[in-house]
């Protein structure tokens, strides 16, 4: 591949940034006490919850590539810590629902506020198609790299 065209200059920013996001998700996940995977676990059920997606441990789990007892023993922890709560299913009372506690997502606001301000405020300098085509990129290496990694 020719790394000095256009599309590697993208691979390697795109990179960079998840690099730098990396970065910060362990520097708050030091700074809160918790291990880079807790952290990958409250984002995951935060994005279930925005997608309205029932968020079962089998379902964590399975997102976080977990066996059930490290499954389990991460929403101990997380539950401990008063960040998840266990909940019943009204569909299917057998059925356990992980939740995120407010206490989380104020502890989350308060590391990623600015970062996240930072970020729609870029992007609202930039036009809607502009904003599609960076969406419809993202999505598209979103896809690619989800197939990467169930391979």
């Amino acid at each position: 591949m020719d790394e000095q065209s256009p599309a590697m200059g993208l691979v390697h920013l795109l990179r960079a940034v998840t690099v730098e996001f990396d970065l910060l998700g362990a520097e708050f996940a030091a700074r809160q006490g918790l291990h880079p995977t807790d952290v990958r676990a409250l984002i995951h059920l935060l994005d279930a919850a925005r997608t309205g997606t029932r968020a079962t441990p089998g379902w964590l789990g399975g997102q976080l590539r977990l066996n059930s007892a490290g499954t389990t023993a991460l929403v101990d922890r997380l539950e401990r810590l008063g960040l998840v709560r266990r909940g019943k299913d009204t569909a299917d009372r057998r059925r356990v629902l992980l939740e995120v506690e407010e206490k989380a997502t104020e502890l989350g606001w308060t590391f990623f506020g600015p970062v996240i301000g930072e970020v729609v405020a870029a992007a609202e300098g930039f036009e809607e198609g502009e904003l599609e085509t960076v969406r419809r990129f993202l999505t598209s290496v979103l896809e690619s790299t989800g197939r990467a990694r169930s391979v």
